[in-house]
Formats: structure tokens, sequence, C-alpha cells
């Protein structure tokens, strides 16, 4: 009894070890499927990720870049040159005491306008008064005295000599009242030129000394302009040019003058000729006023305007990026012949009137790169002006 129940127990576990063992192995085959399954799963996920980056990619290679153009037209234009300078006057004068004295009157004020001869000053001159009252005393006697000896020397009843005497008596006191009413002279203080008296340095009651300062004065009508014009520039000069003055001080106030003098000679330490630019008396101008000056040396009627907006420099080189047809640009190297402020004239015939080129949004665009443009084909250079003051906005919402 007690060995077949043995033989029953050894059975049930034998049955129970191969029903474990087939449970086992059947999970570890589910599992390896499993995870076939996900390498494959995962390999799917890869592939379709890159296949979707290699899309975009694609995609944004496509994308054209937002730009601003301007067609090109013709218009006038000048060659300038431009200089900063400071005004000076050609005609100035330091007026100085020529008498050791003291001021009396004081006449004029600084600002004031005075004509040549006008009495600026008086010092003291009481001895110079009496000096030369003496000596017209003196000179009035002898010359009494020299009408008697001429009419005796006619007479034969003076010599010659007594008669040169009485001549060269008269000739000493002349001089005498020449020089006496000379030193007069010292003590009224005139104007040597007409002008304007930019400084007043003397007071009533003050000692003066010989060749002491008393007054600047000023032609205001011999203001100029000197400039320093580079060597390479000197063959585009000649008198009679127009000159363009501005001052920041003055606002916008234009002044327009002339090239009156060109200097012979070139400076060898700075390699510039000095010219001197003449200008018509005008409220505001002053020596000493800080200036710019633009000489024109050529003027033309039909120039081919490209807008300095649409330049890139490149080391040496000026290139910009001209629209195609097919919405395009075409890079185009430019060579400056002739330039003001806002435009140049290109060299050569690359670009015409009608042509349409980037003026804004160019920075980082490429030979044959797809734009797109904004706001359209801007038709002239003037309707142009106001998209410019929100192109860069509008590049970067576009963005």
């Amino acid at each position: 009894m007690s060995i077949s129940r043995s033989k029953h127990w050894i059975l049930a576990l034998a049955a129970l070890g191969l029903v474990c063992t087939l449970t086992a192995c059947n999970n570890v085959g589910r599992a390896d499927a499993d995870q076939v399954d996900d390498q494959k799963s995962e390999t799917k996920d890869k592939d379709g990720k890159d296949d979707k980056s290699s899309d975009e990619k694609d995609e944004k290679e496509e994308v054209a870049v937002p730009v601003e153009v301007a067609a090109l037209e013709r218009g006038p234009m000048e060659a300038v040159l431009r200089f900063s300078t400071n005004l000076e006057a050609e005609t100035q004068v330091e007026v100085q005491a020529e008498a050791d004295r003291r001021v009396v009157r004081l006449l004029v004020e600084e600002g004031d306008e005075v004509k040549k001869g006008q009495l600026l000053l008086t010092l003291q001159d009481d001895q110079q008064r009496t000096d030369l009252a003496q000596v017209a005393s003196e000179l009035r006697k002898v010359e009494r005295e020299y009408e008697r000896q001429k009419r005796l020397h006619g007479q034969g009843l003076i010599s010659e000599e007594a008669f040169n005497q009485s001549t060269y008596e008269i000739e000493q006191l002349q001089l005498r009242q020449e020089e006496a009413e000379r030193a007069l002279s010292y003590t009224q203080v005139q104007a040597p030129i007409s002008g304007v008296i930019t400084a007043r340095q003397v007071n009533i009651g003050d000692h003066v000394s010989i060749n002491q300062k008393l007054f600047e004065l000023v032609d205001f009508n011999s203001i100029v302009a000197r400039i320093f014009v580079p060597e390479k520039e000197l063959s585009q000069l000649r008198k009679g040019l127009p000159v363009r003055i501005t001052a920041s001080a003055l606002g916008d106030a234009r002044f327009e003058g002339r090239v009156e003098r060109i200097a012979p000679t070139v400076d060898p330490a700075t390699g510039t000729v000095k010219v001197t630019v003449a200008l018509p008396r005008r409220a505001g101008l002053r020596p000493g006023l800080y200036v710019d000056a633009q000489v024109v040396t050529e003027t033309y009627d039909d120039a081919l305007r490209v807008p300095k907006r649409a330049l890139i420099q490149d080391g040496e080189q000026k290139f910009l990026y001209r629209l195609a047809a097919d919405d395009t640009v075409e890079r185009l190297v430019i060579d400056p012949a002739l330039e003001d402020r806002e435009f140049i004239q290109p060299s050569g015939t690359a670009l015409a009137a009608g042509d349409r080129v980037v003026i804004s949004g160019q920075v980082g665009l490429k030979d044959g790169a797809k734009v797109r443009v904004l706001g359209g084909i801007t038709g002239s250079l003037a309707e142009a002006a106001p998209e410019a003051e929100a192109a860069p906005e509008a590049v970067e919402a576009a963005r």
C-alpha cells in the first residue's frame, strides 16, 4: 500500500515538471518574438523619422527668402568731394595802441559795425595838443620872418647865407609840426578797415602802452573756407567750381560758395592741395564756425542711379543682387563711376534702367537663391522710400 502510493506521487511530480517546462519554453518564445517586434518597430520608427527629417530639409531649402526690391531709374547726379573745416576771415586785424596814454573815451562795443577811419576811442591828449600849439606858434613867427628875408634877399640887402638859414629854420619847424600832429593823431584810435568789432580788450580809464591790443576787427565780407584736397583729386579741381556749405549749428541752412583759389603747390607732408572757397556774406556765417563743404566737380542730367542701400561690401569689392524673371537673384559686382550721398552710377553696361535690385533682405543671399518680393515690385525709387521704413519688420514677420 505504501509502495503504490509512492509511485503515484512520483508520476504526479514528473507530469508537473513537464508542464512547467513547456510553459517556460512558450514564455521564452513569446519574449523573443516580442523583442523582434520591438526591434522592427524601432527600425520602422527610425526610418520613418529619417524620412520625415529629409522631407522637412527639402521643404526648408525650397522656402523663398523675403526681400524688398526697387526698379532702377535715370536722373540727375553730381560728383561731389566732401570736406570739413572751420571758416576764417581773410581780412582780420588787431587794432593796437600807438601811444602810452590813458583811455578817456570809448565809442564802440563788440558786435558794432564800423567804417574805415571811424573813431573807436580817444586817449588823453593834453600834452600832445600843447606841443602842437607851441610848434604852430613858432612856425607862424618863422614864416613871417621868412617872408621878410625873402624880400630883402630879392633886393640884394641880405646875403645868400642869411636867406638859406631862414629857409632851414622854417623847414625844421614844419617837420616838428608834422611830428606833433602825428603824436596827437595817435590819441585818436581809428578803424584801419571796415568790418565788425569782434573783441574789445580795453576799458575807460585803462592806461595803455604802445603796441597793446585794443580791438579785433573782422571784415565779414572776406569770410572763406580753406579745404585741403588730396592730390589725386587735383585733376577735378578748377577755379569757379560751385561749393555748398552747411553747418550743423545752423540747421538746414545751405550757403553757396565757389572755388576762389587753388594753391600752386602740393604739401609734401600731407599730400594735399590748399583750396580757398569764397563765400558771400550771409547771416550766421562767422569765423571759426565748423562747416561741411561739398565741392561739385561734375553734374550729370541722365545718370543711372543705383541706391547705395542695394550695395554689399565684400573686401574691396561692392556687389548687389538683381532680381530675375524666375524670382531668383543674380549677384553682380559693381564698380562705382560716380556717387553722391544716396546713389551711385555704375560703370559698364551690366545694369540698365528698369532692372530690379534687392534693397532690403540681401544679407545672407547667394547667387541663384529663390526670393519672395515683399509688397510686390516697386516701380520707382520714390515709391520704394515709404516701404523701406517698414522693410526690416516685414522681413522679420515673414521669417
